[in-house]
């Protein structure tokens, strides 16, 4: 059996976390191990999980530029300790937090690692100082590693530069597990109090600035001017749910916006929803998209996001240019779907049959990996 290490920012439940998770949990677990790097003090909601399956889950601090050479000296620390006579105890190095990955890859190389990997998974950088230090680490990343995956083409342009030699793979996502279920819509809209002649908008994603809770408010804000029918559910956590509470208290919402905080599994909420709305300032490859369309779902995103999400006829695109006030006519235009049991993508494939799907996307892994 080989092992390869998975480098990410934490195991919560975010985006690239749930998509790893999702494919370590389709490997065949006798030929292939994954242990998880992640930064201290972090979200470790996969933990137990991982270990179940037999991985193990190490620590790097917090990089804070002041402590680069900090940061360093404990990557050099992690890799010396496993490597023995020179050869690493690792088959790959898969670099998902790519920030630092000009840091730790050439590291992992200098211990024996034969393949590492810098995976791009946003298409964005966050404002202030946190996002001009990213861009400068970012600036060599494609000379710096062996090989480069990126989940849209505008992510990897973003991470690598435009013209870079990256693949796409997009992030995969389990379809049979997503499938539409009218059970599970009854339970969760019967938990959170929601009537058969409310419709819900579902929103799934950390409280951050990409994912622009803000505009959301302010959509609903004056959709129910018209549309008092309509409810909102924000699926998740994050540093801005506070600000994003307060904000709907303050425009007098409380009774139309539902916040239920991290949840897993999250595909029940799919079939609740009879519109996902997500108009994000930036994305790599937002795996909501897809999940939401896999269970059927109309949804409504901003066209700042690759249009390689746009996988089958449920999505519409729309500007952050256009209002709030657009914005809400536009949700109740494309209406929902009535039949949300066979979902095709655009050339007439079922979705399971995509490198979308995780069990196709499995195998291409296990080669990369050096598994078959």
């Amino acid at each position: 059996m080989i092992r390869v290490l998975q480098v990410l920012g934490t195991i919560g439940l975010g985006g690239a976390e749930s998509r790893v998770m999702d494919l370590y949990r389709h490997m065949d677990r006798d030929k292939i191990g994954f242990d998880f790097l992640v930064t201290e003090g972090t979200d470790d909601h996969y933990r137990q999980e991982i270990e179940d399956m037999g991985g193990r889950v190490y620590h790097l601090p917090a990089f804070r530029i002041v402590n680069l050479m900090q940061y360093k000296k404990a990557c050099n620390d992690f890799f010396r300790t496993h490597c023995k006579d020179g050869v690493s105890e690792y088959a790959a190095v898969h670099g998902h937090m790519t920030s630092t990955a000009s840091i730790y890859l050439p590291i992992a190389k200098k211990w024996g690692v034969p393949l590492t990997i810098a995976h791009a998974r946003s298409a964005g950088i966050d404002p202030g100082l946190k996002g001009y230090a990213t861009r400068i680490l970012r600036a060599n990343l494609y000379r710096r590693c062996d090989k480069l995956l990126a989940c849209s083409d505008m992510a990897g342009d973003s991470v690598f530069g435009k013209g870079r030699d990256y693949e796409f793979i997009p992030n995969a996502i389990d379809t049979k597990a997503l499938a539409y279920d009218v059970s599970a819509r009854r339970t969760v809209r019967e938990k959170y109090g929601i009537s058969d002649n409310e419709k819900l908008i579902g929103h799934v994603g950390s409280f951050r600035f990409a994912k622009n809770h803000g505009f959301i408010i302010d959509i609903m804000a004056e959709l129910i001017k018209e549309h008092p029918e309509y409810k909102l559910m924000l699926v998740g956590d994050g540093g801005l749910k506070k600000e994003i509470e307060d904000k709907v208290s303050v425009l007098g919402l409380k009774d139309r916006v539902i916040f239920t905080g991290s949840i897993s599994p999250v595909a029940p909420y799919y079939s609740a929803f009879d519109v996902l709305l997500f108009p994000s300032v930036y994305e790599g490859m937002p795996g909501t998209v897809v999940e939401a369309e896999a269970a059927g779902l109309v949804c409504l995103i901003s066209d700042s996001i690759t249009g390689q999400v746009v996988v089958t006829d449920k999505v519409t695109q729309m500007s952050l240019a256009r209002s709030a006030s657009e914005w809400a006519d536009r949700l109740v235009s494309i209406g929902y779907s009535e039949d949300r049991s066979d979902v095709t993508t655009l050339s007439g494939d079922r979705l399971s049959d995509t490198l979308y799907d995780v069990n196709k996307q499995v195998g291409y892994y296990m080669g990369l990996y050096g598994v078959i």
